[in-house]
């Protein structure tokens, strides 16, 4: 199987970790040997609520009994997909209350840049220094290395760049700028909160220019840092929120959300002006209403933040230099990228799943379910304070 996994099945890097999947449960995923790996990561953040959780998976069923794709998105009235984008509403501050859905986090990001262009007319986009929005060209555009960017020249044009908690570059707004788009907490480039007001003062500018403000909530969504969306800890309402990942619990899924009178611009001049042929699709729908359904019914989200009290508790050692990020969006940072690697190989070993970030060498992601136990917790931090124990000696 590996070798036909090699060969047939095209590859993203040279060594991939090739873990053979047999099943996966709650915060375990089991391999063909039925070894049981405790689940620090959830898919990169998307398991919101582990592996095969059972609203979800009878969610999935249940529709699929009924029905699956029938028409492209936005022409049929599909309950489900209705019902979903209404709780969504009900959940998120005026004036975010209309969802285009998509199929991913990036295809989200591109129609917010289709949707912010249109409805002001201007082309300029600003994104953030060590950003990542995901790898479609126009979520490429907007990533701030380019070593990264380079094979894949030209890109879209008019994109300036900031550098993410600078209070001076704000000023690089300007009548021009039709969107400044931001992850509300930078993932990539090691879990970056914003500070002293950030946000809040990039959204008043852009108001005072004309502008409008995209934020990023594709990986802190759902409740992973403590509120339904990262950006309500800042006192910041986006004039367009990009979700994905965590919405559907492990299902592929993205969408953008803003008020109708933005939203309504992608409706005329021309019609169409953003389509797709499997965005809404009821399947996923259904697992991402019993996704946020689940979080309330659960209570998942104030835990969150008790959770990641117990990792701040638990992961201190000489050579941990700093916990970053918040509720279970966490990093650990070490010294150097060659420790940060021996963690989360040797864990590997250990059949505990640590992961990495794309552009912070020496970070450890730590994202675990939100439904991850207290138990489950101290395992794993136990399985890496004893991988640095034995990195000392």
């Amino acid at each position: 199987m590996k070798d036909d996994f090699v060969k047939f099945q095209a590859q993203t890097s040279p060594y991939p970790l090739a873990l053979q999947v047999s099943h996966a449960k709650g915060s375990y995923i089991y391999d063909t040997d039925e070894n049981a790996h405790l689940d620090f990561v959830a898919g990169i953040s998307a398991c919101t609520l582990g592996h095969c959780h059972p609203n979800v998976v009878g969610a999935i069923q249940k529709q699929a009994d009924s029905y699956m794709h029938v028409m492209v998105y936005g022409e049929y009235i599909q309950d489900v997909a209705v019902k979903y984008t209404k709780v969504l509403a009900s959940i998120l501050p005026q004036p975010l209350e209309s969802t285009y859905l998509v199929n991913s986090g990036t295809e989200a990001v591109e129609g917010a840049l289709k949707l912010a262009r249109k409805y002001t007319g201007r082309s300029e986009i600003i994104a953030a220094k060590k950003a990542y929005h995901g790898n479609t060209m126009g979520s490429l555009s907007l990533m701030g290395f380019e070593e990264r960017k380079a094979p894949f020249r030209p890109l879209i044009p008019d994109i300036n760049f900031i550098t993410f908690n600078s209070i001076p570059d704000i000023a690089k707004i300007t009548t021009k700028t039709a969107a400044v788009i931001l992850e509300t907490i930078q993932g990539g480039a090691g879990f970056i909160l914003p500070q002293k007001g950030y946000l809040k003062k990039v959204k008043e500018k852009c108001q005072e220019v004309g502008a409008l403000l995209i934020l990023d909530e594709v990986q802190p969504g759902f409740g992973r840092t403590g509120k339904w969306f990262a950006f309500e800890h800042y006192n910041c309402i986006p004039d367009i929120l990009v979700i994905g990942k965590g919405m559907a619990s492990g299902m592929p899924v993205g969408a953008f959300t803003s008020s109708t009178s933005i939203m309504n611009s992608l409706k005329s001049n021309p019609k169409l002006g953003h389509i797709t042929t499997f965005g809404g699709n009821p399947v996923i729908a259904a697992a991402s209403l019993a996704t946020l359904n689940t979080i309330k019914k659960e209570n998942l989200i104030p835990t969150s933040l008790q959770k990641e009290t117990l990792f701040r508790k638990l992961l201190k050692h000489p050579l941990i230099k700093e916990v970053r990020g918040k509720g279970l969006m966490l990093a650990i940072i070490v010294e150097n990228d060659t420790i940060a690697n021996h963690i989360i190989l040797k864990a590997a070993e250990e059949n505990l799943i640590l992961f990495w970030l794309l552009f912070e060498p020496k970070a450890v992601r730590i994202s675990p379910p939100l439904t991850i136990s207290n138990e489950e917790i101290k395992l794993g931090c136990t399985i890496i304070l004893s991988i640095l124990d034995s990195y000392l000696q």
